[in-house]
């Protein structure tokens, strides 16, 4: 019973410093790429042209299906159209929002293709030479995911920033050199509005965890 007990109370903590390390990551990654945007810039393009060619690869021989490997290309397309203002993008710009809706639409179809293979009727798996497909195995699964499906993504997000005083009806894409330092990594500024939410409700507790609040400079 109390052995339970204990294992959830581990998995809880578990969970909590791989949020805390995951949050520390992009936040650490977030400022070393604002350091080098022009770098990031060029690594990412020969990211997005290299898996585009590893889905033409797939499809000839590994007989993935034409039509969604066309859908994943075109979506990378789509996503290589965020890099044309790199690091800068306004967050209501329709190539921003179609490369959101591209990820999570991309994760799906390839989740159901993956999820339910496409088996042969009965009478041509009685035949003397028959060959089953393959069937790709755990790690071939999350191989594919991870480096097809939501690398670019993710760096996509922990690369580009969000002017801060860029409002929704503002054309302006691209800030002047001397308002670089108003310009946040998405990553930082997630982690910062996660950071302040679990702030305030602690505060409303009774637990104070930010040691700088209520400190007059």
């Amino acid at each position: 019973m109390f052995l339970t007990a204990l294992s959830f109370v581990g998995a809880i903590l578990g969970f909590v410093f791989l949020v805390l390390s995951i949050a520390s990551g992009l936040y650490y990654v977030s400022e070393l790429v604002e350091e080098h945007s022009e770098p990031t810039k060029r690594f990412l393009k020969k990211v997005i042209y290299t898996i585009i060619g590893l889905f033409v690869l797939l499809y000839l021989f590994d007989s993935f299906p034409l039509k969604l490997s066309l859908f994943s290309i075109f979506s990378y397309y789509v996503y290589l159209q965020n890099l044309n203002k790199f690091p800068y993008v306004q967050l209501t710009s329709p190539v921003f929002l179609a490369s959101c809706i591209l990820v999570v639409a991309n994760h799906f179809l390839w989740f159901n293709h993956f999820h339910h293979p496409v088996i042969p009727p009965l009478e041509v798996r009685l035949r003397h030479d028959y060959v089953p497909p393959h069937i790709p195995s755990f790690v071939e699964v999350c191989s594919f995911f991870g480096i097809c499906v939501w690398f670019v993504p993710f760096a996509l997000f922990v690369s580009l920033s969000a002017h801060d005083n860029l409002l929704p009806s503002h054309d302006t894409m691209a800030p002047s050199p001397s308002s670089k330092k108003k310009n946040n990594g998405l990553a930082k500024v997630v982690v910062a509005k996660v950071r302040d939410y679990v702030y305030s409700a602690a505060r409303t507790v009774g637990w104070e965890l930010d040691k700088e609040h209520g400190r007059i400079i």
